[in-house]
């Protein structure tokens, strides 16, 4: 039979409690497993659970040959058993005989007339008897020798089963632990909603006028208790894209170096920045250049943050809506207030499935944000973050992108659902 399998999967990492937010303090993260240590026990207890699964299915042949084997005739033991067997069942009847004799030689005693008769018939008689004490002894060993051949033969039976058992308790352990693992993994996988975590446009106006460019700049602030890897999320869209004319608006990024383009159909992630402390800014400059052609429209932007640590993969901030107003080209409106930050509608909370955070048109793909952006401590910011929200998942991608809905945006561009449990609280 192959071995018993050792669950070796650290089974304390996924009772050590849930997961965390992403805004716990540093001092109550010290005892809990990470996310890439979850990780590697889930694997640990998948490969484990597949040599126990492999190891009962071996010990499960090994105990049927051994059961089939033990019941054949040839089997030693089952032989003795056999041999035993028909030895007591002859000194049964040795004494049963024996008794016969000692039956027939009190009758002849009895029927004795003569004292010479006598004489001779208890002798008969005596002899009859130290042969039936004998025989009694005779099968009162071949019986003990039956027992102990059937003893032996049941015994081999039971070690055999109880082999298997701790093959198959093995198994139920791997099992255990594999589906502990995968629920604590789970659990970290669950999308957090960080509201310290703030991303927010400066200088983008409210009015535009086509023909022209604008200069912008993205800040995102890390005003959680937790260094994070982010990757901020943008998206701009016309209303005329909707009447089937083409997209007004085309809007860059500085990644320190130079200029990149985005799609202009789907939300992206732009400028990564791979380590933000507690309290840092960082800024991305961009800037939106509108077709001379376009009409009077109004549009507006999406800004984000999503972001990882070490517990949790999925950290989303809250998403602002800009709205601002196309107008004509050579239209003078005069001095334009900036356009302000709104909660996002329903349909706007959203994240792209192609450009997932670290692979988008910029997340890691070049300079990020240290080359692109300016770092500076933040100021007037929240308190450190809490969780606001969580949602669930049933399968990881880096930052959490799973479900997809088609949402009606203009001529309807295909847009899929930032994961969301309680979107009220971003």
């Amino acid at each position: 039979m192959a071995a018993a399998v050792a669950v070796t999967a650290p089974v304390a990492l996924f009772t050590a409690g849930p997961a965390l937010a992403a805004g716990t303090p540093a001092a109550q993260t010290q005892h809990q497993p990470t996310y890439a240590e979850l990780e590697k026990a889930a694997a640990d207890a998948e490969k484990a659970y597949e040599k126990a699964v492999a190891a009962e299915a071996e010990g499960r042949k090994k105990l049927e040959a051994t059961l089939d084997s033990l019941d054949s005739d040839t089997h030693p033991l089952k032989a003795a058993t056999i041999t035993a067997d028909r030895a007591a069942k002859e000194a049964a009847g040795a004494e049963a005989a024996a008794e016969k004799a000692v039956a027939d030689a009190e009758a002849a005693l009895e029927a004795a007339g003569s004292d010479t008769e006598k004489a001779e018939a208890q002798q008969a008689l005596d002899a009859a008897e130290a042969d039936l004490a004998k025989a009694v002894e005779a099968r009162q060993e071949a019986d003990a020798a039956a027992k102990a051949a059937r003893t032996a033969l049941d015994d081999a039976r039971v070690a055999a089963v109880r082999e298997y058992g701790v093959v198959k308790d093995t198994l139920e352990k791997a099992r255990e632990t594999k589906e502990a693992a995968e629920a604590a993994l789970a659990t970290a996988e669950e999308c957090v909603r960080e509201n310290g975590l703030t991303s927010l446009a400066v200088g983008l106006p409210s009015e535009v006028v086509a023909g022209t460019t604008v200069d912008f700049t993205l800040r995102v602030t890390n005003g959680t208790r937790r260094t994070l890897a982010v990757d901020p999320l943008v998206f701009f869209h016309a209303d005329s894209e909707g009447r089937g004319e083409k997209n007004p608006l085309e809007v860059q990024w500085s990644n320190g170096s130079g200029w990149r383009t985005l799609n202009g159909s789907e939300p992206e992630h732009i400028a990564r920045i791979d380590t933000m402390k507690p309290g840092e800014q960082s800024e991305v400059k961009l800037r939106m250049k509108v077709d001379s052609a376009a009409r009077a429209a109004d549009a507006f932007a999406l800004f984000a943050g999503d972001a990882s640590d070490a517990y949790r993969p999925c950290v989303l901030g809250p998403m602002k809506r800009y709205d601002f107003t196309l107008l004509p080209a050579g239209s003078k409106p005069g001095p334009v207030d900036e356009a302000e930050p709104g909660r996002p509608g329903e349909d706007d909370d959203k994240r792209p499935v192609t450009a997932e955070p670290g692979k988008g048109t910029g997340a890691g793909t070049g300079p990020s944000a240290q080359g692109g952006a300016s770092r500076q401590a933040a100021t007037g910011t929240g308190a450190g973050g809490s969780l606001a929200a969580t949602g669930t998942s049933s399968a990881m991608a880096p930052l959490a992108l799973t479900s997809a809905v088609t949402v009606a945006l203009g001529a309807g561009a295909v847009l899929t659902l930032r994961r969301r449990k309680a979107a009220d609280n971003a």
